[in-house]
């Protein structure tokens, strides 16, 4: 099976959405696996055969590392050139889509945030405690969520609870929300309404996958809880560094747990020297008014952007 568009992979002509592409037979494919009664049995492909310059070994310990490449990844089957070919026309697709969102975003007043992290981390509990905290101290902010998961509501439940509107994106075995799953979210449910307004979108709990995907946000914050851990940031370092903010979360469990939040926090700065950083605790409130400053500051920030651009546009309306 083809891991890019799902195909048999063996050797057939695909269509997907009006391009055709054709695949050499695989020997992973399950064409391949089914061995017919006489037939000789499938070869298969030993590393030395195959391309294997993405592969790096310690010396002393003997570990793999199959990011090496130059694509950074591993595709059975796959060279390093084709990965970095379709990896190339499939985000450059979702690039294009991102950038129409991120114009409609400032068209209309929205500053569209990012919340990114593993499963567990708390992201829907904070984001439940910064809408009903918005409620007294910025009470005529219009605030919505995109909610992404593989399955179930139960996330954009909780958020609907609090009042504000949500949306569930179901992904299936998606593992990111993608550029196109929020413009169609984003247009079923925002207003449209020329106001300034703040969206959350919940992507899917996942440290890996969201980093590369662009979807048109003001920023990336990243949430990670204490209880995972301060060396995520050195083991996931692409969605660290793709972050603007890390918001260091669940501080109240500090007790009882061996959590270094000090080395932690160097972590992040070693790959990503620029990120901002912020301890919160949704449970007891702690950090959340810092947490609201910086909301308020983006939100401040992207108005005075999108100001500025319109004023750009103007002048080139009248100049030509």
């Amino acid at each position: 099976m083809c891991v890019v568009c799902g195909c048999a992979g063996d050797g057939s002509q695909v269509t997907m959405e009006g391009h055709g592409h054709a695949h050499p037979p695989s020997p992973y494919s399950p064409a391949a696996r089914r061995v017919k009664p006489g037939a000789p049995a499938i070869r298969r492909v030993e590393p030395a055969q195959a391309e294997a310059s993405h592969v790096a070994v310690d010396p002393t310990s003997g570990d793999l590392h199959f990011g090496a490449g130059a694509a950074k990844v591993s595709v059975p089957g796959m060279s390093q050139a084709r990965a970095i070919r379709l990896e190339t026309d499939i985000l450059g697709e979702n690039d294009r889509v991102a950038a129409q969102n991120r114009a409609h975003f400032a068209a209309h007043g929205v500053t569209a945030l990012n919340f990114v992290s593993s499963p567990g981390s708390g992201k829907t509990t904070l984001l439940c405690a910064t809408i009903e905290a918005l409620k007294t101290r910025a009470p005529g902010l219009p605030v919505a969520v995109i909610e992404g998961d593989q399955q179930t509501s139960f996330d954009a439940d909780r958020i609907r609870a609090t009042g504000a509107p949500a949306l569930q994106v179901n992904t299936g075995k998606g593992c990111h929300l993608d550029a196109p799953m929020v413009a169609e979210a984003f247009a079923r449910l925002h207003r449209h309404e020329h106001e300034r307004s703040l969206l959350f979108i919940e992507n899917v709990g996942n440290l890996v996958c969201p980093a590369m995907w662009d979807l048109g946000e003001a920023a990336k914050v990243a949430i990670l809880s204490v209880t995972e851990g301060e060396d995520k940031p050195l083991k996931y370092p692409d969605m660290f560094a793709a972050s603007t903010l890390m918001l260091v979360n669940k501080i109240d469990l500090l007790p009882y747990l061996n959590f270094d939040v000090e080395r932690c926090i160097a972590f992040a700065r070693r790959v990503n020297p620029a990120i901002q950083v912020i301890r919160v605790s949704a449970t007891t409130g702690e950090g959340m008014g810092d947490w609201l400053s910086w909301i308020e500051a983006r939100l401040k920030a992207e108005a005075v952007a999108g100001l500025s651009a319109g004023i750009d546009d103007i002048v080139r309306s009248t100049a030509s």
